[in-house]
């Protein structure tokens, strides 16, 4: 099975940890804008499973994609399913109609920017993200693939990345999860 490692840090200052990461080798990317609109199963409560249903529109791109639950306490490890829909500015709104018709309940909108990069680290080929989200401010995500052969590594490869930064404690709950905390 193929797994999604993440690891996801609140960032106080963007500037030092942009630097960090020049330090140990990133490769930045353009920067792009992401609107991700979540919803709820009919039949259960994706709260309480620990999953997600994302629609995702960058630019004129859209995908749909499943967060399976979490499997560890430490990194937000989980099975992640995405696909890739037709491109235009209308389908993410046609799908979400789509998604309704179904009986799925639309949850709340997760709105960021966010500036993409790579780099190589203890053998891993690790996607960076530093987030600027809308109602939450900033945040870096490391993140890198596994297969069940070498989630091990994966985690370790993390886990040291974010220590060699100087990331502190990690948060595990994604960006729907804080932004519905926040408006309780």
């Amino acid at each position: 099975m193929h797994w999604e490692v993440e690891q996801k840090f609140r960032v106080s200052n963007v500037q030092a940890i942009r630097a960090s990461l020049e330090q140990v080798g990133v490769q930045w990317h353009e920067p792009i804008h992401q609107v991700d609109h979540y919803f709820n199963h009919p039949a259960r409560d994706f709260g309480h499973t620990d999953e997600a249903l994302r629609l995702r529109q960058v630019g004129e791109q859209n995908f749909i994609t499943y967060k399976g639950p979490k499997i560890d306490s430490t990194t937000k490890t989980r099975r992640e399913l995405e696909l890739p829909l037709p491109g235009g500015t209308n389908v993410s709104g046609q799908f979400s109609e789509l998604l309704k018709a179904l009986g799925f309940i639309s949850v709340a909108t997760v709105r960021k920017t966010r500036q993409p990069g790579s780099l190589s680290w203890s053998g891993h080929e690790v996607e960076v993200a530093l987030d600027d989200v809308q109602d939450l401010g900033g945040f870096v995500e490391l993140e890198l693939l596994a297969d069940d052969g070498s989630l091990d590594a994966a985690k370790a490869a993390l886990a040291a990345l974010s220590q060699r930064l100087n990331l502190g404690p990690s948060e595990r709950r994604s960006y729907l999860e804080l932004i519905l905390l926040k408006k309780q």
